[in-house]
């Protein structure tokens, strides 16, 4: 199982409200983008993770999750599923609480080492699409 119902709502809901979208760019046409600006409509400060190091919305990119200054919540992956897991142990090792693999990011090994660290973890879904369903 991906993610029960349970754990989706507690990552959207009281888990924090700074998210590392970690694949963020200015590209417009890239499904981070747009899903990152929904997080922000929703209260959530997004703190955009790539190369690049771009201000995406507003807030200044890292070019990796260790360098971001600050403590990160939630780590929302937009990365092809074999450099997944690479993120969820960079996750583990900055101290996230959570993360998220979004739809088609899928790596149960990932999963499973990022539990068992003691994160909550979601795999194959968009926040985008769960964030209004809380109601």
């Amino acid at each position: 199982m991906h993610a029960d119902q349970e754990t989706v709502r507690k990552i959207l809901t009281a888990t924090g409200s700074t998210w590392a979208v970690v694949g963020l760019s200015s590209n417009e046409g890239r499904a981070a983008y747009g899903v990152a600006r929904v997080l922000q409509r929703f209260g959530k400060r997004v703190v955009p993770v790539h190369p690049k190091a771009e201000t995406v919305h507003g807030e200044q990119g890292y070019a990796s999750l260790d360098a971001i200054p600050f403590p990160v919540d939630v780590v929302d992956v937009f990365v092809n599923s074999d450099l997944a897991g690479a993120v969820a142990d960079q996750a583990v090792a900055i101290g996230a609480k959570a993360v998220w693999f979004q739809l088609g990011v899928i790596d149960e090994d990932a999963c499973e080492r990022t539990r068992a660290a003691g994160l909550d973890m979601v795999m194959d879904r968009c926040p985008a699409i769960e964030i209004p369903r809380l109601g």
